[in-house]
């Protein structure tokens, strides 16, 4: 955990999932552990580069979420990743509180997190230095993209809790920018998802 925190977003996912099953570890669970820990033995050389003449005044956040991705209680895992200097500052894996009904829920659930994070780093860069534009949120999901844009009420999104608009009213109030991004450019798709090592 000390890891992921630090200096290994890649780890983000993995260390959630198997905190999950902390009280009651299973065999399966031991050998996803281990397979961690064989992951990290063999990625040593890995870590992050910040390039400070790239993209300097830039903050550019990811947000992703899966669909039903935890089948035992059919919540949405949250993603996020936050980059400046063309590396990640910020990031998070955290599986969302409730369960959501539709895949543009768990993404306007994810992007929330996303606003929230950004919200916290602007404040931190207003103390450090100067940023140029604002802050750029990237979603993959088209309608999550459009309901963070339009103000105006949809009947179907009724079921959406109110508190998970924050990043609608960022957008309105022009505090950051929301824009569509390919799946395959997706930065937060990793925080969402198991890779090769659970």
């Amino acid at each position: 955990m000390f890891l992921m925190i630090g200096t290994r977003p890649d780890l983000a996912y993995s260390v959630g999932y198997l905190s999950r099953m902390l009280d009651k570890p299973s065999t399966e669970d031991i050998v996803r552990v281990k397979r961690v820990f064989r992951y990290l033995a063999g990625t040593l050389h890995k870590g992050i580069v910040y390039k400070p003449d790239c993209n300097p005044g830039e903050l550019k956040c990811y947000s992703d979420a899966d669909f039903v991705g935890c089948t035992a209680t059919g919540r949405s895992t949250s993603g996020v990743v936050v980059s400046h200097a063309c590396a990640a500052i910020s990031w998070l894996s955290c599986r969302q509180a409730i369960v959501s009904k539709s895949t543009t829920e768990s993404e306007i659930i994810a992007a929330t997190e996303a606003a929230k994070e950004i919200i916290c780093l602007k404040r931190l860069f207003c103390d450090i230095t100067k940023l140029k534009c604002i802050p750029v949120l990237y979603v993959d999901n088209s309608a999550a993209v459009k309901l963070a844009q339009n103000p105006e009420f949809h009947h179907r999104t009724k079921h959406i809790d109110v508190k998970y608009f924050l990043v609608r009213e960022k957008v309105v109030h022009q505090s950051i920018a929301i824009s569509q991004i390919s799946t395959e450019h997706q930065l937060a798709d990793v925080m969402t998802k198991p890779m090769d090592i659970v």
